[in-house]
């Protein structure tokens, strides 16, 4: 089994709304819906690596705030610890950059949207509030 990485992604509020994001079809689970960000690289804190992360993906500046939820999911292929934190969108506005859509949802509009296995407790978490 390969070794868990560390992945960060961002919960970026827009009043009710949340900014959710559609995988690429050509990338390991494709077309499924998750949150902005990805892996951390060597020598980075999870916080600056969700800053790189969301500069590379939307093209905006970040200001990440507190941890929302922490999940270990193991994918066929790998095995992710996700760190979700609750991020201020400090400048610019979202770009679809590689990503195939984004959408602001409300939490009553994720039954509607397929999300990535590893997001489930983060969505259920979600769907409380």
């Amino acid at each position: 089994m390969e070794k868990t990485i560390e992945v960060v992604a961002a919960l970026i509020w827009r009043g009710e709304r949340f900014l959710a994001c559609r995988r690429p079809a050509d990338k390991p689970r494709g077309n499924l819906w998750e949150f902005a960000g990805g892996k951390v690289e060597s020598g980075e804190t999870m916080e600056e690596a969700l800053v790189r992360e969301c500069r590379e993906e939307l093209y905006v500046t970040v200001v990440p705030k507190k941890i929302f939820a922490e999940v270990t999911h193991e994918y066929p292929d790998v095995t992710v610890h996700l760190t979700v934190f609750e991020c201020a969108l400090e400048e610019g506005e979202p770009r679809r950059l590689v990503h195939s859509a984004l959408r602001w949802l409300t939490p009553a509009q994720l039954p509607r949207y397929k999300f990535c296995p590893a997001d489930k407790e983060i969505l259920e978490k979600l769907s409380r509030l």
